[in-house]
C-alpha cells in the first residue's frame, strides 16, 4: 500500500505560507459598521490551524486508507522507493530534499497521483504557490475521484488568494465524500474566505446539524460570516455555541476575546433572541487517547456481536405491529416520506412542493407498494389481480383501487460498492460484474443511477447519470482499501434517492454489493433501514462472503444484509464465489425489471405517525410464488391524501 501525503501535516505546512500574508479586513457592509472589530485574514487563517489541529486528524480521509488511486498501484518499484523517501523527508519538514526526490518519482512514473500530491506539498511549504498548484491540479487530472487531491488544489488556491477558485475546489472534494465532516469544516472556510457569508452559514448548520465534536470550530466561521455582514447578534450566538460544544477548544480563548469585542461594540446585552433555534450536542470532554490494543480475534468477537445486537433491533421492530415511528430517525433529522399513493385519473397536481419533490392529492387516503414474485428463482411477469392477497396490519384492504405491472417504470438506483480490505483478493471480478450488471440493468431512456464506493469513508464517485458508461467509468476507479462504512452509506444513499426530485412515479432501489460487516459508521442498521423505508427504497443485497468463509462476523455479516433487503422489500442474493457472481447479477436484474404496483384503502387509516405492516402473497395456478416487498410504511402524520414519488 503506498502512503499518501497527510493532509494535517499538508495543510500545516500551508499556514507557513499564510502567515507571511497580508493582513486583509474581510469586507462587510462598510457604511453600516460603526466600529472598528473586523476579522482580519491573519484570525481567520488561526481559525484553520485550529482546525485543523482539533479535527483533521480524525479524518477518515487523512489515513492511506481513506482515499486511493488506482493509478498508484501501479508505480513501479523505482518509483515508489524514490516517492517513500520524499515523503519521509517532506514529514521531517525537509522540504527541498523532498522535492528532489518526489520530482524524480514522478519522472520515472508521471501518472503517480501520491508522488504529485506530496510534490505539491513540499512546493507549498516553501512557499511556491504555482508550482503547488500544478502538481495538485496534475493529481486531479490524473484521477478525479479523490477527494484529497481537491482539497490539496483548494490550499493552494487558498495560498494564491484566488478564493472562489478555492471554494470550488473544496467544494468538489466535500461532494466526492459526502459525510466528512473535516471536509465540510474546509468548505465553510473556503466560503467565508470567498466572501460567500450566506454558503458558510449554510455549511455551517450542516455540521452542526450532525455529530460534530472534532468540528465544532466551524461556528468561528460561521460568527465571522455574521460579523461580516455586522450581524453582530448573530456572531454572539455562534461563538456561544462553539463554547457551549467544545469549552476547551484551542479556539476558546479566542472566541471569548472575540465576543468581548462584539459585546463591546454592541453596547447592550449580549444575549441574542433568534427565529431559528438549533438543538446543541454536549460538550466533549477530553477523551482518552484510545482503546487498550486487544486481539484481532477478539476485536471480532465484539464486532459481530455489535452487529448482531442491531440485527436483533432491527428485526425487532419489524415485528412490532403496534410500534410508533422511531425515534432514532429524527435524531438523524430525515425528511419522512409520506404513505404511498397509487397514481390515477383521480390524482390532480398539488400547488407548491416538499423538499423538492412533486407532490399529489387524492380524494381519499390511499397505499401503494411495489413487489416482484419469483417462482423457483424465475420472475413471475403474468400475474393479475386476484392472484395476489393483502393484509395491513392483518387485515384485508377496504377496497384495492390498482394493480399494474410497473417493468418499465423510470428506475432511480443507487450502486453501492463495498471498498474495504476485507474484499480486496476478488475485488477486480466484482468490478467488472458490477460494470456488466449496470449495463444490462439501465435499459429505459430516462433510467438514472448512481455510485457509491465505501470504506473507511463513503465516496459519491458518479453522480446521478442516465449514461452506462460513466457508471462503468467510476465503478473501475475504485480500489480497495481500509475498514467499512456500510450503514453510513446505505443511509446517505437512501437519502440521496429520496432527495431526488420527480415528477412522475419512479423506482427507488438501491443495490449493495457487500460482505456485511461493519466497523466504521456512526449510523447503525436499524438506522440505515428505517432511512430506506422512510424514503421509500427498496435495498437488494448481494453478499460477496466465500463460501470458504465461516468466521463469526462473516456470517453476521451475511445476516445483516438479508435483514436489510427484507425489511425494505427488497432480496439477498448469496452467489458462495466469485465465478457465481456474473450469473446472481443477471437473476437481480430480472427481479429488478419485473415489478408490480397495487394501491389500496387501508381499513380505518389514520395519519398518525404510527409504522404499519403489510403482509403481501401470490399465488399463480395454485403454486405459492416468493414475495419481495417492504414490510410496512409509516403513516407519517401530514395533510391528508399526499405523497411523493
Amino acid at each position: 500500500m503506498i502512503n499518501r501525503v497527510s493532509l494535517r501535516a499538508f495543510l500545516l505546512l500551508f499556514l507557513s505560507c499564510a502567515a507571511s500574508a497580508q493582513v486583509l479586513s474581510l469586507p462587510g457592509n462598510s457604511a453600516s459598521v460603526s466600529g472598528s472589530y473586523t476579522l482580519s485574514l491573519a484570525q481567520t487563517t488561526v481559525m484553520f490551524n485550529m482546525w485543523l489541529i482539533n479535527g483533521m486528524n480524525r479524518s477518515p480521509l487523512e489515513t492511506p486508507s481513506g482515499s486511493v488511486s488506482k493509478l498508484d498501484l501501479k508505480a513501479p518499484g523505482k518509483a515508489r522507493r524514490q516517492y517513500d523517501k520524499g515523503y519521509e523527508l517532506l514529514m521531517r519538514k525537509d522540504l527541498q530534499s523532498a522535492v528532489e526526490h518526489l520530482t524524480i518519482a514522478t519522472l520515472i512514473y508521471p501518472s503517480f497521483v501520491a508522488a504529485h500530491n506530496a510534490l505539491g506539498s513540499a512546493y507549498l511549504g516553501l512557499g511556491q504557490n504555482d508550482e503547488a498548484r500544478g502538481e495538485f491540479a496534475q493529481a486531479v487530472s490524473l484521477d478525479d475521484h479523490l477527494p484529497n487531491s481537491y482539497l490539496n488544489l483548494g490550499c493552494a488556491e487558498l495560498a494564491l488568494k484566488h478564493f472562489p477558485a478555492a471554494q470550488e475546489s473544496i467544494q468538489k472534494a466535500s461532494a466526492l465524500a459526502p459525510l466528512d465532516l473535516q471536509l465540510l469544516t474546509a468548505l465553510a472556510y473556503g466560503q467565508l474566505m470567498n466572501q460567500d457569508y450566506l454558503a458558510t452559514i449554510t455549511t455551517a448548520h450542516q455540521v452542526h446539524e450532525r455529530k460534530h465534536e472534532s468540528a465544532a470550530m466551524v461556528h468561528l466561521y460561521a460568527a465571522a460570516a455574521w460579523e461580516a455582514q455586522n450581524q453582530l447578534p448573530e456572531a454572539l450566538y455562534e461563538l456561544q455555541t462553539l463554547l457551549r460544544e467544545d469549552p476547551k477548544s484551542t479556539a476558546a480563548v479566542q472566541a471569548r476575546q472575540m465576543m468581548e469585542e462584539i459585546k463591546q461594540e454592541q453596547n447592550r446585552p449580549p444575549a441574542p433572541v433568534l427565529k431559528a433555534q438549533f438543538s446543541f450536542a454536549e460538550s466533549p470532554g477530553d477523551g482518552s487517547s484510545g482503546p487498550a490494543e486487544v486481539p484481532a480475534r477478539v476485536r471480532r468477537l465484539m464486532q459481530a456481536s455489535k452487529e448482531n445486537a442491531q440485527i436483533v433491533e432491527a428485526e425487532t421492530e419489524a415485528e412490532c405491529t403496534t410500534c410508533g415511528a422511531d425515534e432514532s430517525l429524527a435524531s438523524a433529522e430525515v425528511a419522512p416520506a409520506e404513505v404511498g399513493v397509487a397514481p390515477s385519473s383521480s390524482l390532480h397536481p398539488k400547488a407548491g412542493s416538499k423538499n423538492g419533490m412533486v407532490t399529489f392529492r387524492a380524494s381519499t387516503d390511499e397505499v401503494a407498494m411495489f413487489f416482484t414474485t419469483t417462482d423457483q428463482g424465475k420472475s413471475v411477469t403474468n400475474l393479475t389481480r386476484g392472484d395476489i392477497g393483502i393484509r395491513d396490519d392483518g387485515r384485508p384492504p377496504a377496497v384495492v383501487t390498482g394493480f399494474r405491472n410497473e417493468s418499465q417504470l423510470p428506475l432511480r438506483m443507487g450502486l453501492v460498492i463495498d471498498t474495504s480490505a476485507s474484499i480486496s483478493d476478488r475485488f477486480k471480478f466484482e468490478q467488472e460484474a458490477a460494470a456488466s450488471f449496470v449495463e444490462k440493468v439501465m435499459t429505459g431512456q430516462n433510467d438514472l443511477a448512481f455510485v457509491i464506493g465505501f470504506a473507511n469513508s463513503v465516496l459519491l464517485v458518479q453522480d446521478f447519470t442516465a449514461d452506462p458508461k460513466l457508471i462503468s467509468h467510476a465503478v473501475g476507479q475504485l480500489v480497495p482499501s481500509g475498514g467499512t462504512a456500510l450503514w453510513d452509506a446505505v443511509a446517505f444513499a437512501a437519502d440521496k434517492l429520496a432527495a431526488q426530485p420527480e415528477a412522475q412515479p419512479v423506482a427507488r432501489i438501491l443495490v449493495v454489493i457487500s460482505d456485511g460487516a461493519d466497523n466504521s459508521s456512526t449510523a447503525t442498521l436499524k438506522q440505515a433501514i428505517n432511512r430506506a423505508q422512510h424514503g421509500e427504497v427498496v435495498v437488494y443485497t448481494v453478499s460477496t462472503r466465500e463460501d470458504t468463509n465461516t468466521n463469526v462476523d462473516s456470517l453476521v455479516g451475511e445476516h445483516a444484509l438479508k435483514s436489510l433487503a427484507e425489511l425494505t422489500g427488497g432480496a439477498t442474493f448469496a452467489p458462495r464465489s466469485t465465478r457465481h457472481l456474473n450469473g446472481t447479477l443477471t437473476g437481480l436484474q430480472q427481479v429488478i425489471r419485473s415489478r408490480y404496483l397495487v394501491s389500496y384503502k387501508p381499513v380505518l387509516f389514520k395519519r398518525d405517525g404510527r409504522y404499519h405492516a403489510i403482509d403481501i402473497t401470490a399465488e399463480k395456478d395454485g403454486h405459492k410464488l416468493r414475495v419481495y416487498a417492504r414490510k410496512g410504511y409509516y403513516a407519517d402524520d401530514d395533510s391528508a391524501g399526499t405523497s411523493r414519488f
